[in-house]
């Protein structure tokens, strides 16, 4: 499936009311009460979250799902413990290094999102290299979240657009909803139709706060590092239940999908 840009479909402002979705975010929480549960150190459960990730990325690929963004680590994750954020830094790059071959042969495009001036210059080069070797690659786009937050997204396209106006490439006047959409982190890609945290929290803690204005909210209890295919169809197929209106009665849309 060719990765299309929006400024030629408006792809962000179309809703997707297919039965598959397209675009899946996940958080994936739980790693450190998965570890505490079995008396293991906090580490032994990022890396049980790495190996999860891996056969969610696989299963992914059957179901043709175009995008599936993951968050890794927000920009409110540096409030951790000092080693488990050493410890975090190390295992991006260690995990970026094993797996880009194969991604790469799977056909997966690997991209990142948000500040990653913050990370250290052997981090950022890891990711450059992971970002050029796997960008032509359209079985399926994944994105990682890393040192992200919807606000920061936010706040970081505003800059961008004032930046346009006033050197005199954009008017006032063409600012609005589609601008700023394209001008987000994840402005080149459909926006999620399916959320997924793990870990049992009900809340969104800062993620993809514009970019999920209509994405279905699905909640699970499952650890991360337990969550594998089963819990994905299961997820998917609770999306499948859902009649997504985007404002539209359940009348309305009844009628748009009788036959002429």
């Amino acid at each position: 499936m060719p990765r299309q840009d929006p400024r030629d479909t408006d792809m962000n402002s179309q809703p997707n009311n297919r039965a598959e979705p397209r675009h899946i975010a996940i958080i994936m929480d739980g790693n450190g009460r998965w570890a505490s549960r079995r008396h293991l150190p906090r580490a032994a459960g990022h890396k049980a979250g790495v190996q999860a990730l891996r056969g969610i990325v696989e299963h992914a690929l059957t179901h043709r799902i175009e995008v599936l963004t993951v968050y890794a680590f927000s920009s409110e994750n540096w409030r951790r413990p000092e080693e488990e954020v050493r410890f975090l830094m190390d295992l991006f790059i260690t995990s970026l290094k094993e797996q880009v071959q194969e991604l790469h042969q799977h056909g997966v495009a690997v991209s990142f999102i948000g500040d990653h001036q913050a990370f250290s210059k052997k981090l950022q080069q890891a990711i450059t290299e992971a970002e050029s070797l796997t960008g032509n690659n359209q079985a399926l786009n994944l994105v990682v979240a890393a040192n992200y937050g919807g606000r920061w997204d936010i706040t970081n396209a505003c800059r961008k657009l004032a930046a346009r106006v006033a050197a005199g490439k954009l008017e006032i006047q063409e600012l609005d909803e589609v601008q700023v959409g394209r001008t987000l982190s994840l402005g080149h890609f459909p926006e999620p139709d399916l959320f997924i945290r793990t870990g049992g929290e009900r809340r969104i803690s800062n993620y993809l706060l514009w970019q999920m204005a209509y994405t279905e909210l699905y909640f699970t209890e499952v650890l991360w590092p337990d969550f594998n295919h089963q819990d994905l169809d299961i997820a998917i197929n609770w999306y499948r239940e859902r009649q997504r209106r985007f404002g539209q009665t359940s009348e309305q849309l009844t009628v748009s999908t009788v036959p002429d």
